[in-house]
């Protein structure tokens, strides 16, 4: 009979039970430095994934921004036209003069900005503007803008919609749309390039790299806003966005000139 003390065997199972029987040393729990020391460590590589994963999708966010205007493929019931820049009101105004759509929404008015200050800068649509033209002066944000539109679309049994706002804006105006209007096929976006802004030699500019920036981290906080938020009238974020506005100042009817 084997026992412990005994030296190797020459065949394979007395090898084995003796390397099983003999003692062996206790293994010590990590010290507590130890631990720490793992604990930061994976707390770095996670850190430092999270940040290549951020400059990964800028990167893919920045690459997807429009480098040319380009007419929508197709046309649609109604064109929305999203304030914050002066050339997307007169490209949404040439799209509606061009047959693309029936009725322009202009959401997010200032205001101080009149229907007869709008003709004024578009002098040659005079007429169009009177009848065809329909001014938002209540939403604050993108949700806001959203809202209206979906708002607007319904009124009119509208079941498509062009939207112009800038090439950089674009992205994260698709997410509320999309999220408002729970269809993405009914949207065909517009992207304006505005002038000043080089989606190529971004970084070469700090306003245009602070204004990236600025929108993809706004486009990452709406992606994951959506992915929660089930209906955008009751959104908590568009009234901390829209400055403390209560929702009925985004939920109240919309009342539109020509509409019953």
């Amino acid at each position: 009979m084997l026992r412990a003390s005994d030296p190797p065997s020459t065949d394979v199972v007395g090898w084995a039970w003796h390397e099983w029987a003999r003692p062996r040393r206790p293994v010590m729990p990590a010290k507590p430095h130890n631990r720490r020391a793992v604990a930061l460590w994976s707390c770095g590589v996670g850190a430092g994934l999270s940040a290549l994963a951020l400059l990964a999708g800028f990167l893919v966010f920045v690459n997807a921004l429009a480098r040319h205007e380009r007419i929508p493929a197709d046309r649609a019931d109604g064109i929305v036209a999203l304030t914050g820049g002066a050339q997307r009101i007169g490209d949404a105004i040439d799209l509606l003069a061009s047959g693309y759509g029936r009725r322009l929404l202009i959401t997010g008015v200032n205001e101080r900005t009149s229907r007869d200050e709008i003709a004024r800068l578009n002098p040659t649509q005079r007429a169009l503007i009177a009848c065809c033209v329909d001014l938002d002066y209540r939403a604050r944000n993108t949700i806001g803008n959203a809202i209206e539109t979906r708002r607007w679309m319904r009124a009119h049994r509208f079941s498509t919609v062009a939207v112009v706002t800038s090439n950089y804006h674009m992205p994260r105006t698709l997410i509320e749309l999309d999220h408002a209007l729970q269809d993405s096929d009914r949207v065909l976006p517009h992207p304006v390039v505005t002038e000043g802004f080089d989606a190529d030699r971004w970084w070469q500019s700090p306003p245009a790299a602070k204004l990236v920036a600025s929108e993809y981290v706004k486009f990452l906080a709406s992606w994951v806003r959506t992915r929660f938020e089930a209906d955008p009238e009751r959104s908590r974020a568009a009234i901390l966005i829209g400055r403390g506005k209560p929702v009925k100042m985004v939920a109240e009817p919309l009342m539109l000139r020509g509409v019953d």
